[in-house]
């Protein structure tokens, strides 16, 4: 059933199109199966790799799941190995906080990392295949 997150946090095999949920219902096209919501920890994150980059994907205290480009817009920081907190994000690098909502650095910092859509159904994680990208 689609693809799944490892122990690395690298995702395999992600399946593509029309993606069969085990119930029985059918997910369209537009999303795209890439793991378990119990494939991360809460306040963690894992890295789903694409042909136009790496995406994170990160989980809240509360179960909310959030999808950004994985790198700050400062000195392109690889945001997945930040520390969750509440629904943001604390670069490694260099402390800047990124809104996981939006994708906007918090004051006084500005710049913005590309949000993809997520939705969390019967503990799956999809992401919206239009907000993936593409190279």
């Amino acid at each position: 059933m689609g693809g799944t997150v490892g122990a690395g946090g690298t995702l395999s095999s992600p399946r593509v199109g029309r993606v069969s949920a085990m119930d029985g219902q059918t997910v369209t096209a537009a999303w795209v199966e890439v793991g378990r919501l119990d494939d991360i920890p809460r306040q963690g994150a894992r890295v789903v790799t694409t042909k136009g980059g790496d995406i994170a994907l990160f989980r809240t205290r509360e179960d909310r799941v959030f999808a950004l480009e994985d790198r700050c817009p400062h000195k392109h920081g690889t945001l997945s190995q930040g520390i969750v907190h509440g629904n943001a994000v604390t670069c490694p690098l260099h402390n800047w906080v990124i809104d996981l909502e939006t994708g906007a650095a918090a004051a006084p910092d500005e710049g913005c990392v590309h949000r993809i859509g997520t939705r969390v159904e019967e503990g799956r994680i999809y992401l919206d295949r239009a907000g993936i990208p593409q190279g």
